[in-house]
Order: structure tokens, then C-alpha cells, then sequence
């Protein structure tokens, strides 16, 4: 069962059900999908990822859920959650590949960024990416966030290394750049 804790025009995020841990079984073990996520060398059973999905929904973690037909798209949330200094880490993904390049990332994103600012008092967010995950660059991009770094050579694919690209925003320059989550907010007064 999903809720509609924080709304967008596309999509939702409602706290995390480890009755879906088939669902994200399936995607999990989907090698074009979890590659971009840096443990595409695991092995995911369903009881596994029922454990991991209970972990995860009493934490800042939520499913993205599409607004239209209430489907299960994918995850996203925050990691490493400092008060004292107001940093997070965040964390997203679209396990449906027919959401893939259509701004449902973006927009869940958006909100959880806004949620974190506004409900969890921080300051600083930051992201890791690979550097071959272009989509996901530019969605992080589009939201306001800036490379402020990379580690050279650190991540292997086949024989293969990337980069991973260290990237984050801060409170004020999300609210200046980010017209759709002042939209959002003004159609929820």
C-alpha cells in the first residue's frame, strides 16, 4: 500500500513497503539496470531484499510512485544524515525502464531535496555518480546540483575504469534554481 507523503506533478514518494521486495528483486537482478548503481556483482533473492527493504523504511527512504496509476517506478532517499553539520547523502533509482528519460527522476528528486531542506533541517546534499551515467548527471543537473569533485579511475566495469563524480547542492541554491518545486509548493496552498 503506498502514501502520499510528498506529491509532485508526475510522481509521489510514499515510505518504503517490503511487500515489494519482488518487484525490486527483479530489477536488482536486471545487470542493464543495477550497473549504474555500483553493486551490479550481487546476488538478490527476494527474502534478502525484504530484509533490506524493512531496514530501509525506517529510514529516510522512500518508493517513487507514479501519480497516475499508482505503479512502483523505483527508490530513493537519504544516507549518512549528519543534524549536527545539516549534510546528507542521497540516494535514487528508476528500476522501471519504461521511466527511464522521461523526468520522473528529476521530479523525485526535487522533492525529496525539498523535503530535506525544509522537514530534516539541512544544508548540503550531496550525491555520488559514475561517470558513464550520463542520464543521471544531467538529471541531477537540471535539479541544481554541481560536480565538486571525482576520484580518478575508482570504479571498474569489465576492464573498464570510471570515475566516480562526487556532486552536491546547497539549501539556497536549490530554492533559487529550482522553479518546479516553487510551483509544487504554491499549488499545495
Amino acid at each position: 500500500m503506498y502514501f502520499k507523503k510528498l506529491v509532485g506533478r508526475k510522481c509521489y514518494l510514499s515510505p518504503i513497503d517490503e511487500n515489494d521486495a519482488e518487484k525490486f528483486t527483479g530489477w536488482l537482478n536486471d545487470l542493464e539496470l543495477i550497473i549504474n548503481l555500483g553493486i551490479y556483482n550481487g546476488v538478490f533473492n527476494v527474502e534478502n531484499e525484504k530484509e533490506l527493504l524493512k531496514n530501509l523504511s525506517k529510514e529516510q527512504s522512500y518508493s517513487i510512485i507514479d501519480l497516475e496509476n499508482d505503479e512502483l517506478i523505483g527508490n530513493c532517499g537519504f544516507l549518512d544524515i549528519d543534524h549536527l553539520n545539516q549534510t546528507a547523502e542521497t540516494g535514487l533509482f528508476i528500476g522501471n525502464k519504461n521511466y527511464w528519460d522521461k523526468g520522473f527522476g528529476g521530479e523525485a528528486l526535487t522533492l525529496l531535496l525539498d523535503y530535506g531542506f525544509k522537514a530534516l533541517n539541512l544544508n548540503n546534499i550531496m550525491l555520488k555518480v559514475y561517470s558513464f551515467n550520463k542520464r543521471a548527471i544531467r538529471s541531477y543537473e537540471k535539479v541544481g546540483s554541481k560536480i565538486i569533485g571525482k576520484r580518478r579511475n575508482a570504479s571498474r566495469r569489465g576492464k573498464e575504469t570510471y570515475d566516480v563524480i562526487f556532486m552536491d547542492i546547497l539549501e539556497k541554491e536549490f530554492y533559487e534554481n529550482n522553479k518546479i518545486i516553487m510551483e509544487i509548493n504554491k499549488n499545495r496552498k
